[in-house]
């Protein structure tokens, strides 16, 4: 019998599959509309027009609500189309808050004692991959929110403070607060209805209004030939408050909500008088609807009910322990294609059954997602960790060149002076997609490699989309001519690590689970780009052309004992053990993805023999014979970065950090049947070590094959392997409680200290947050525990235990006395990274730390914060606290947990 995930049925054995596919082949456009709205439009690169390039302090929060934005919106639980032309989303007033709440509150870099910090609570709990249903939940205060106290007391508190949060404020005393639960539900791909359900979880009744928000992004302000769209009344339905809405491209669309509902309609244009000074180009701005509720100004809102942005203003009373809602309904005046049977009014009996049917076929979808072994409570986390995953993608504009052109850069004048703007080198750049983005408050913008770790468990759910964010970043709109991927916004030309290739390898092998074979055409387009990058990486990041490679921060911030972006003390250049080490992956990744194309395609055979030598030459450059200093070091059992100075000498700089893990995760296996296609490979070795073992002596000590005649590439040979493990998992070094921390807890009694020119520098242990301002001191890697280089470990592990099976047992954790194979490692590791989200053996979840409302309360225990990164000795969430982006891949941990021993093959689907 054949495996039913290899066919197309399997596919299509649910509606959302159903769906999906209709998705992918263009018959219907179901992934048009969904959760496409950024949380955090402000304080952005793309709306930074400052002469110095501050972008928090050019566009504040408290400018948001008045001033139009140029390249993108915000909104609470919104949803968009897939180029933000239309948005909807929830705006609310509780009668004490001094502004409408449109969008979360933050502060800025400079306000928070450790970077920009969201100070606000809500949750993703569903999503499906088409949006067909979405549910969110927000917690909304009943008191005045607490803006200045949250500005004032973070700011007089230093780096070694804790935060103050919004919690500490006291806000939520006596329960005073709303659980506001958004959820849409598609009938079709353009008929979207709304449920917005309060919950009043305080001892006395309390009065809230909800706004749902219809508006059009401004693409009308800037000087283009664009026509303006309009909202207006609509009128002719019983018991229904409409607008209609035209635009250009969408045509036409209805909104409707309950005739108790008061339509108000502004423009989404600038107040330019309550920001500059100057006159208004209509009375009717984008803060009209705010002064309106909150301050009671009339003459705020257009009374003759048009405008390009419209509120339906819904005041409820929900007494103690109750619960109200509201129904919105947008729809294509041109009629929907429902797969939903049955008519009713709009927001009546139909709009029930929609829900309802929404509901049972999200169930019925993650039914074939999430393991049926898994407990209840990894089960919830499982699903909220792929949600947050689908509510996390964004629409995402930007023209660089215009952009640059609205800052009166010319990249092409060779007489222009130097200037300061960002990302001149950037300016083929043009950026219109929707993307999966880090975070979308904190990090509203793509991270290169964030995206490709995204990709992993997104194609857990919809793997097509996962290839097409794959592809993205090496597409000639993004792609640098000189083959650089661009990294993030506030420095394209920064480096991120290479894990764009094992993204792609990743995705392909799902692909294959599913439909029984892998895209060939989609991996062929990824390594013929990526071939490009890789020169790149080659011509520009190994500056004395001896295969030992920078790269700079390559993602981890503070890692350092200095910037490792910026030049260093005394002119010297920085030989990365983990930029090689990535080198070293980056080959075998290629040398993979070439050798399955191969298969299809001798050329690509030929070209994997590249990627082989140069893999053994960096092998070879981690340590040279006879070298002064190397990267490794053999007293400690460790790898080191190395600062060479202009005169030639070396020193190490002996921080055990990540950087010195990652050489052991640069190990991929091949099953013989490679070796028997392409028996080139193996020749090309062996002439390889004929040529040059006279001058490498270890070139003699190569691995041969194992009993099951796999080959192993690696940088470390078993003597090293078992040395960085014995470090690695020691748990007063590396091995915390919920996985592998970002530098060695050692560091805790004997920091790191670097003297240079009466200069001191050092790096100690921190297991929360950082210390130091470097690279904005809002993330930390000296101390806590990051998941996705802790899944680049556990595909190092599963890789490695491929080749040497259980005749390699370490101990684990170091002096335990327990003996594990490599593959029991990795379990471990993993099982310790899942259990920072579940509940203890005392129902506590060690991800909220000692916040008690989270631990004790039932209506906050089971909403899960996907932070960015974790405490590395006892898991508590820090940074980003919906992270969800690259923290989703604990998913795949719940995931795989289960197949590791069950599954044969499982162990190389970790990471391949």
């Amino acid at each position: 019998m054949s495996d039913p995930r290899n066919t197309n049925g399997a596919r299509m054995q649910t509606p959302e599959h159903k769906r999906l596919e209709d998705a992918r082949t263009g018959a219907v456009p179901w992934k048009a509309w969904g959760p496409y709205l950024s949380e955090r439009q402000w304080g952005t690169v793309r709306e930074d027009y400052s002469g110095g390039g501050d972008a928090w302090d050019y566009f504040p929060h408290d400018q948001a609500r008045s001033r139009a934005y140029r390249w993108g919106e915000d909104g609470i639980a919104g949803v968009c189309d897939d180029r933000q032309r239309l948005c909807l989303a929830l705006a609310l007033w509780n009668g004490a808050d001094p502004i409408l709440k449109e969008r979360m509150f933050g502060l800025t870099n400079s306000e928070g004692n450790h970077g920009e910090d969201v100070k606000e609570y809500w949750f993703y709990l569903d999503s499906t991959p088409t949006h067909s249903y979405l549910k969110c939940q927000y917690k909304y205060p009943q008191r005045a929110f607490p803006y200045l106290d949250l500005v004032s007391t973070n700011g007089g508190r230093n780096k070694q403070e804790m935060e103050y949060e919004l919690l500490d404020t006291g806000i939520f005393d006596d329960d005073r607060y709303f659980d506001v639960v958004v959820e849409y539900a598609k009938a079709g791909p353009d008929d979207i209805l709304m449920l917005v359900t309060a919950y009043n979880r305080g001892p006395d009744a309390a009065t809230l209004h909800l706004l749902p928000t219809l508006w059009f992004r401004n693409t009308w302000s800037w000087g283009d030939d664009v026509a303006k769209p309009k909202l207006e009344a609509a009128d002719g339905e019983s018991g229904i408050a409409a607008a209609h809405a035209s635009h250009a491209e969408l045509g036409e669309w209805v909104l409707r909500a309950d005739a108790s509902a008061r339509l108000l309609f502004c423009e989404n244009e600038t107040n330019n008088e309550r920001l500059f000074g100057a006159p208004n180009a209509s009375p009717y701005v984008k803060d009209g609807i705010n002064e309106f509720v909150v301050n009671g100004v009339a003459d705020a809102v257009n009374p003759e009910l048009t405008g390009t942005k419209v509120a339906a203003d819904h005041v409820l009373e929900v007494p103690a322990g109750d619960s109200a809602s509201i129904r919105v309904r947008l729809t294509a005046s041109g009629g929907s294609q429902t797969d939903v049977p049955g008519k009713g009014k709009p927001l009546g009996a139909d709009f029930d059954r929609v829900f309802k049917t929404r509901r049972k076929e999200a169930d019925d979808f993650y039914a074939t997602v999430i393991p049926s072994t898994l407990r209840a409570d990894g089960a919830m986390v499982m699903r909220q960790a792929l949600a947050g995953l689908l509510w996390g993608k964004q629409y995402y504009e930007y023209n660089v060149h215009r952009w640059l052109r609205e800052h009166g850069v010319n990249p092409w004048d060779p007489n222009a002076p130097a200037s300061s703007v960002r990302n001149v080198p950037w300016f083929h750049m043009v950026a219109g997609d929707v993307i999966s983005m880090p975070d979308k408050w904190e990090y509203p913008w793509f991270a290169a490699w964030d995206l490709a770790f995204h990709c992993v468990p997104l194609s857990l759910v919809d793997v097509d989309f996962a290839k097409k964010q794959v592809e993205l970043l090496l597409g000639e709109r993004y792609l640098n001519p000189n083959g650089q991927i661009p990294a993030y916004e506030w420095n394209f030309s920064d480096a991120n690590p290479p894990v764009t290739a094992w993204a792609a390898l990743y995705v392909y092998e799902r692909e294959a689970e599913i439909r029984g074979q892998g895209d060939h055409e989609f991996l062929a387009r990824v390594f013929d780009r990526l071939a490009t990058n890789f020169t790149w990486w080659v011509n520009r990041k190994d500056l004395g052309d001896r295969n030992l490679f920078q790269g700079g921060f390559l993602g981890l911030d503070n890692i350092g004992i200095f910037d490792r972006s910026s030049p260093l003390p005394g002119g010297g250049t920085l030989e990365q053990a983990d930029g090689t080490a990535w080198m070293a992956l980056y080959c075998q990744w290629m040398l993979q993805i070439a050798t399955e194309l191969g298969k299809q395609d001798p050329v690509y055979a030929d070209m994997a023999l590249k990627f082989l030598i140069h893999f053994e030459w960096i092998s070879v450059a981690m340590n040279p014979p006879d070298a002064d200093t190397v990267l490794w070091d053999d007293e400690d059992g460790f790898y080191y970065d190395v600062m060479r100075m202009p005169d030639g000498t070396t020193i190490q700089l002996k921080t055990r950090s990540l950087v010195g893990l990652l050489p052991l995760c640069a190990a991929t296996v091949f099953d013989p049947e490679v070796v028997d296609r392409h028996p080139m490979y193996l020749e090309r070795l062996a002439e390889f070590v004929r040529v040059f073992s006279d001058a490498l002596p270890s070139l003699a000590h190569l691995p041969g094959p194992n009993p099951e005649g796999r080959r192993l590439l690696s940088l470390v040979d078993e003597l090293r392997l078992r040395r960085i493990l014995e470090i690695m998992l020691d748990e007063d070094e590396f091995l915390g409680p919920h996985g592998i921390r970002a530098i060695s807890r050692r560091h805790l009694e004997q920091p790191v200290i670097f003297d240079w020119g009466g200069q001191e520098y050092n790096v100690h242990y921190l297991p929360a947050e950082s210390d130091t301002g470097m690279f904005g001191g809002n993330s930390n890697w000296r101390g806590p525990v990051w998941f996705p280089m802790n899944l680049i470990i556990l595909r190092g592990l599963a890789q490695l235990h491929r080749y040497y099976g259980d005749e390699l047992k370490v101990e684990c954790p170091t002096g335990s006395g327990q003996e594990m194979n490599l593959l029991d490692v990795a379990t471990e590791i993993a099982t310790r990274l899942a259990t920072t989200f579940t509940n203890d053996e005392n129902g506590r979840r060690p991800v909220y730390g000692g916040i008690e409302k989270f631990q004790t309360d039932p209506h906050w225990h089971d909403l899960i914060p996907f932070h960015e990164y974790f405490h590395g000795d006892n898991g508590a969430g820090i940074g980003a606290s919906h992270q969800t982006g690259w923290t989703g891949t604990v998913a795949l941990l719940f995931m795989l947990g289960g197949a590791l021993h069950s599954q044969p093959g499982a162990a190389a689907r970790v990471g391949h």
